[in-house]
């Protein structure tokens, strides 16, 4: 059974390593392992101070987060590769729409279709093109009540 909880400090290194084992399987043509040390600093500085984190657990183990801040902003929807296609994604959205009563917006790569056909499902509606700071084109999607 999974379980949803509230991100607690000592959860960053297992957040760090679902993070950098989840864009490896998604991307493997970059090296991620080379942006462990800017992810580690992004998500001291960016995220944790603003974001409300909720993990998912089984087991005693992590197998996703989201973050959502204040705005309404989903930066990271993260499960695990085993956990592909089961429910914890949709439970963590679910719980991102519950933190965020006004609408949930994000973006994502323009490349990543799977993740684009669970946005979609889920609600969401793409609102804009941008390319982010590696180049990448991502689609702009938002959901409202």
């Amino acid at each position: 059974m999974v379980t949803l909880r509230p991100y607690r400090a000592e959860d960053e290194d297992a957040s760090i390593a679902l993070w950098l084992q989840t864009w490896k399987l998604a991307y493997p043509s970059i090296d991620f392992d080379k942006r462990v040390d800017w992810w580690r600093e992004r998500w001291r500085t960016e995220l944790v101070p603003v974001a409300q984190i909720v993990v998912a657990e089984q087991d005693d183990a992590m197998v996703g987060f989201v973050t959502i801040d204040a705005t309404g902003y989903l930066d990271q929807l993260v499960v695990t590769p085993a956990q592909w296609g089961s429910d914890v994604a949709r439970l963590l959205m679910d719980e991102a729409k519950r933190l965020s009563t006004g609408g949930v917006t994000l973006k994502v790569n323009a490349d990543n279709l799977r993740a684009i056909r669970f946005y979609t499902r889920n609600g969401f509606t793409k609102t804009g093109d941008e390319v982010n700071s590696s180049g990448r084109a991502v689609d702009v999607m938002e959901w409202r009540p």
